[in-house]
């Protein structure tokens, strides 16, 4: 296996605003650098849609050699409307799933939290979102993103077919369940689990699974379990019930996007895909904002960088072991809202709007 290098860090910025964004972390990893003398060390390549521009693949075997060294990567953003034609394996988006998949990244965490600053930004009643925080674990290298028999082939009557397999084991149940508990035990020791037990099999052992778990070994973890559907107007209806989401890759998906939106923007919230520990206590991760490319403000400065920067935050937490950094971080952001400063998105009355760069170096001058 090859050995994690402690203090390595691979930024991929990849396409749309990914790289505006990415650029203000690579200012706040050089401001602990010189600061903090903390020796990250930091590599930058090509990933997704720029790749395949200049190689002909979203991630070439280099990059993902890379990746496999690092103890964390820093993925900006893939895709957008300019690659729609490329074949399916070649498309952007191949290079997250496969670096999800190939580095066994099988918990992604996304944490929806409403900053006091940011109640205004929500589509919500304040008195709806005040305070919120939850937290969704999503399993991430199963389901039917990835399950077998998949593809689209031709049928009878000049029709054609398009087959996903949503598939689970026990195994991929039971190791993502237990960082859910494991978190909710730090949190406020309560988790909903949510699938679709009611018309899928899959969901049903999923129930099955977590519940088991439960039993065994989290009796002390308030456990409940939720119809994806019903947990996506709860959410709406009454976010503030929830403390750790558990749910599988497809619904999380949509659940954490829905969830997300509570928040204001999507430009505000970061999130950690995880992999298991090894003998040594090391773990891979990538840690990335949960925003897409968003080609339609790509280069205009206006993108939010925050969702980056605390994605930052969770490498130092969970990937570094430097939780005094990542606390000084996120107090920064807080500090730069309390001063009114807004990026576009999240703009209101009374505030003052600041470019991308300028959201980058506000934080930083928190930092000082």
């Amino acid at each position: 296996m090859i050995k994690l290098e402690k203090r390595k860090i691979l930024l991929l910025p990849g396409d749309g605003i990914g790289p505006e964004v990415t650029e203000e972390v690579k200012k706040i990893i050089n401001w602990f650098n010189d600061n903090k003398s903390l020796g990250f060390e930091t590599d930058e390549e090509l990933v997704g849609g720029c790749s395949y521009d200049k190689h002909g693949t979203p991630i070439t075997d280099e990059v993902f050699y890379k990746a496999l060294e690092s103890a964390v990567i820093m993925l900006g953003a893939v895709g957008g409307p300019k690659w729609e034609s490329v074949e399916f394996d070649k498309k952007p988006e191949r290079a997250l799933l496969k670096l999800r998949k190939e580095l066994k990244l099988f918990a992604n965490l996304r944490p929806a939290i409403c900053f006091k600053q940011l109640v205004d930004a929500s589509t919500l009643k304040p008195e709806i979102i005040s305070g919120l925080d939850i937290m969704i674990v999503r399993e991430l290298t199963g389901g039917v993103y990835f399950g077998e028999p998949r593809g689209i082939k031709p049928i009878e009557n000049g029709e054609r077919k398009g087959v996903n397999t949503h598939t689970y084991k026990s195994s991929e149940i039971i190791r993502v369940a237990k960082v859910a508990f494991d978190l909710a035990r730090k949190r406020s020791n309560k988790v909903i689990s949510c699938e679709k037990s009611n018309v899928m099999e899959a969901g049903q052992l999923w129930k099955e699974e977590v519940q088991a778990l439960h039993d065994k070994d989290y009796k002390d973890v308030n456990l409940s379990h939720m119809l994806a559907d019903n947990c996506a107007m709860q959410l709406v209806r009454n976010p503030k019930q929830f403390d750790v989401i558990l749910t599988d890759n497809l619904f999380g998906d949509m659940l954490s996007d829905e969830a997300s939106m509570l928040t204001g923007s999507l430009g505000l919230l970061p999130s950690a895909s995880l992999g298991a520990k090894n003998k040594d206590g090391e773990m891979r991760a990538m840690y990335e904002p949960i925003h897409g490319s968003a080609p339609d403000i790509a280069g205009k400065g206006i993108a939010n960088p925050i969702a980056s920067v605390l994605s930052f935050a969770m490498a130092l937490r969970y990937s570094l072991d430097l939780d005094n950094e990542a606390e000084v971080l996120e107090k920064a952001v807080q500090d730069v809202l309390n001063d009114g400063l807004r990026t576009k998105d999240i703009l209101s009355e009374g505030m003052k709007e600041v470019s991308t760069s300028e959201m980058g170096d506000a934080i930083i001058s928190k930092l000082q």
